[in-house]
């Protein structure tokens, strides 16, 4: 395996019409490692999900898209339930997920990945309850030196008890261990309302990361660096359907295109002319997730006719 994603692994019922909702396999970074698996990559997802019918149904969607499952435990705690609607076009979440499977991910000894991983993924909302927030961090934090450590906060308010509290571990924990933190505008939005993006990426790059992208949906997608211009890339147009998974996806195909270049650290020094490509195709992958309902990330060869179609 060259990706593992690590985290909560889920299902989001998404509000079709009041009170009706449609099922389906998400959470943030089982997204990303169907993201990656789709577009060719050998993918691994660790996390816990539960014996019950959702905890099959999560097990047998990973497994359909060729995620390898050898890190994913099973528990008797239920599964999360996430439930998904939208106010003035951006997705909004309420989620049960109290002493759930993914939220008492607690292996011991931690994982140790295999030397052929070369990035490794983390974030969302299996960082807010413990023990599977300090399980997750235990393991980036031991595979920092040997891979690239890709960190998505994937802000969820309503799972927030002290935003204080978390901007303080965000800072003190998982900023320092990560290579390249991707985040969207409307995560920043709501932890800093009064900064602009390029103050918070300036802020950011001094605890650790060496990129911090952020995603701006339909304004598309900025690279900051250390000492060097602000890199922005525009997103194809299209109809949207879901912007759900829109961002994991996109997260996914970013390290598809890191591993598949084989482009090592440091990140900040990589060409632009790289850089701009790398954007260009996860955009374009996160653009296609969005023509149709759920977290549904393209196969290679459906981003391929969706890239020649939108150029």
């Amino acid at each position: 395996m060259k990706i593992v994603c690590m985290g909560d692994a889920l299902i989001d019922f998404k509000e079709q019409r009041p009170l009706n909702f449609q099922g389906f396999v998400g959470g943030s970074p089982l997204n990303v490692a169907v993201a990656a698996a789709r577009l060719g990559e050998d993918v691994s997802f660790a996390s816990q999900v539960s014996s019950d019918q959702f905890g099959k149904a999560i097990r047998n969607y990973l497994q359909a898209n060729e995620v390898d499952t050898s890190y994913l435990l099973e528990s008797d705690a239920p599964s999360t339930l996430a439930f998904v609607g939208e106010v003035a076009g951006e997705a909004v979440f309420d989620f049960i997920a109290n002493r759930s499977a993914d939220v008492l991910y607690n292996p011991e000894p931690r994982p140790s990945f295999p030397s052929s991983v070369r990035m490794l993924q983390f974030g969302s909302i299996s960082l807010l309850q413990e023990p599977a927030a300090t399980t997750l961090t235990d393991i980036a934090a031991l595979h920092h030196e040997r891979c690239t450590i890709v960190f998505d906060p994937n802000v969820r308010p309503t799972l927030i008890a002290s935003k204080g509290d978390y901007e303080a571990r965000l800072r003190r924990d998982w900023l320092p261990i990560s290579h390249i933190v991707k985040v969207s505008s409307q995560d920043l939005r709501w932890l800093y309302p009064e900064r602009s993006l390029n103050e918070i990426a300036k802020d950011w790059l001094e605890h650790g990361p060496e990129v911090i992208i952020i995603t701006q949906g339909e304004n598309g997608v900025s690279l900051f660096r250390p000492q060097q211009p602000v890199l922005h890339v525009s997103v194809p147009a299209v109809d949207v359907v879901d912007t759900v998974g829109a961002g994991d996806t996109f997260t996914g195909a970013l390290m598809v295109m890191l591993e598949e270049q084989a482009m090592a650290q440091p990140y900040h020094e990589i060409p632009e002319t790289f850089w701009t490509s790398v954007l260009q195709f996860a955009g374009y992958a996160a653009a296609c997730n969005c023509t149709r309902a759920g977290a549904n990330p393209p196969t290679r060869g459906e981003l391929a006719t969706f890239m020649r179609g939108n150029q």
